[in-house]
């Protein structure tokens, strides 16, 4: 979650067109990209992470190129309508088609492809593996 906002709540909004940017690689020679588009929860986020460093042992580096910026209310169960917005029930991070989630690099390819999969399985949406030379 973030260290303060200006706002506790926000609206819903929608969630529509395809990433305009942080949809190519800016830090390691390889990636992953969101295919479909949804909210990735910031557990949804630590489980992918953990799932890549864990496969790794400490080879290479990781960068993480979403954050869970906005937050989802939820009104306890059993409550009648009304009466407000509930309380602030966890963070996420907007996602659409096209955006890089996480980077890699200094690992080879195999290692890079693996570690990935074993991330996209934590994920709520299809994503593919996308490298450098996709990108020149």
């Amino acid at each position: 979650m973030p260290k303060r906002t200006k706002y506790r709540k926000q609206q819903q909004g929608r969630l529509r067109g395809v990433a305009k940017r942080g949809d190519t690689l800016a830090f390691g020679d390889y990636g992953i990209q969101a295919l479909g588009r949804g909210e990735l929860t910031s557990n949804q986020i630590e489980a992918a992470r953990v799932a890549i460093n864990r496969y790794l042992s400490r080879r290479g580096k990781v960068w993480i190129r979403v954050f869970p910026h906005f937050p989802i209310t939820k009104k306890p169960a059993e409550t009648r309508q009304g009466k407000g917005k509930g309380p602030v029930e966890y963070w996420c991070a907007r996602v659409k088609p096209g955006t890089i989630l996480f980077e890699l690099g200094g690992v080879p390819i195999s290692s890079a492809r693996e570690a990935m999969r074993l991330a996209d399985g934590k994920l709520p949406f299809r994503c593919r593996f996308v490298s450098k030379e996709v990108f020149i």
